[in-house]
């Protein structure tokens, strides 16, 4: 059974909400054993060989029912909705209070205020031909043959509601040199189906749907690092997947990056899922 009665913030407006911005989609592999602990017990974790594919969903936006502001997005794993699966987010970061208030109590989105410092670095001479092997391999370095910069974004939680819970992250990026001519990718339209709720303002389970319509490429991921030395984080990842879910898929091994650009997300709104049977998961 859903129920499509819920109220919404004055704030937002009626739903469907608009975002517009750019955003960086960085899908990892994740320990299926390191998930499970925290996906409701409705549902059956989508895994092949002791992994499920999570990730992040690194976006700035600049035109918003919130205004601008920036969002990362902890996505833990997929779980099964036949015939397809939705996304499981186990922590949400922005730098907006609006914003979080309206993640918290209408899409039922574990938000907590953060704080999001950006830093362009110039990546020194021949270093860059090394950071996008991976594209070469793909036939798509050549893109970035031209990029000089790196992007530091510095994301630390300001409003945990334990030190245990609190998340801090680096996320380095390429930044291609700027040339209008370049291609950025095919435009394309797709849908994002996702289960939310069970937080402490929001008890029940939820389901919502993001609708984007982008430019999207594939680019080099994301160089992540938590809040401890480089050295520390390479020794110490399974006490990081026993302390901190969210440390742990973010530090998880990266599989594909998307770019997306000239970025329009449609937000719908929730709908309440009852009665699902852990089989199924249909809503009814």
């Amino acid at each position: 059974m859903v129920d499509r009665r819920r109220k919404h913030s004055s704030g937002y407006g009626r739903p469907p909400w608009i975002f517009k911005g750019s955003a960086l989609y960085q899908l990892h592999l994740v320990k299926a054993e390191t998930v499970r602990a925290c996906i409701p017990k409705e549902f059956r974790l989508v895994e092949a060989f002791g992994y499920t594919l999570g990730g992040f969903f690194l976006a700035s936006y600049d035109d918003s029912p919130a205004g601008v502001f920036d969002e990362l997005v902890v996505i833990a794993g997929l779980v099964w909705n036949p015939p397809t699966s939705c996304a499981w987010t186990t922590k949400v970061l922005v730098n907006s209070d609006e914003a979080c208030d309206h993640g918290r109590k209408e899409v039922g989105l574990p938000s907590q205020v953060a704080r999001f410092s950006k830093r362009i670095t110039t990546v020194p001479k021949g270093e860059n031909r090394k950071t996008i092997g991976f594209l070469n391999m793909i036939g798509m370095g050549a893109a970035f043959s031209d990029s000089r910069d790196s992007m530091d974004v510095q994301v630390t939680e300001v409003k945990a509601p334990s030190l245990k819970d609190s998340c801090s992250f680096n996320l380095t990026t390429i930044v291609p040199a700027f040339n209008s001519k370049k291609w950025m990718g095919p435009e394309i339209k797709m849908s994002l189906p996702s289960f939310s709720g069970r937080t402490e303002y929001t008890s029940n389970l939820l389901k919502y749907s993001c609708k984007i319509e982008c430019r999207v490429r594939a680019v080099h991921p994301a160089r992540v690092s938590g809040p401890a030395s480089e050295k520390e984080q390479s020794t110490e990842v399974d006490q990081y997947e026993c302390q901190n879910l969210n440390v742990a898929v973010m530090l998880s091994k990266p599989i594909l990056a998307l770019k997306f650009s000239c970025m329009t997300l449609q937000v719908e709104a929730p709908v309440v899922v009852s009665n699902c049977s852990k089989n199924s998961l249909r809503t009814c």
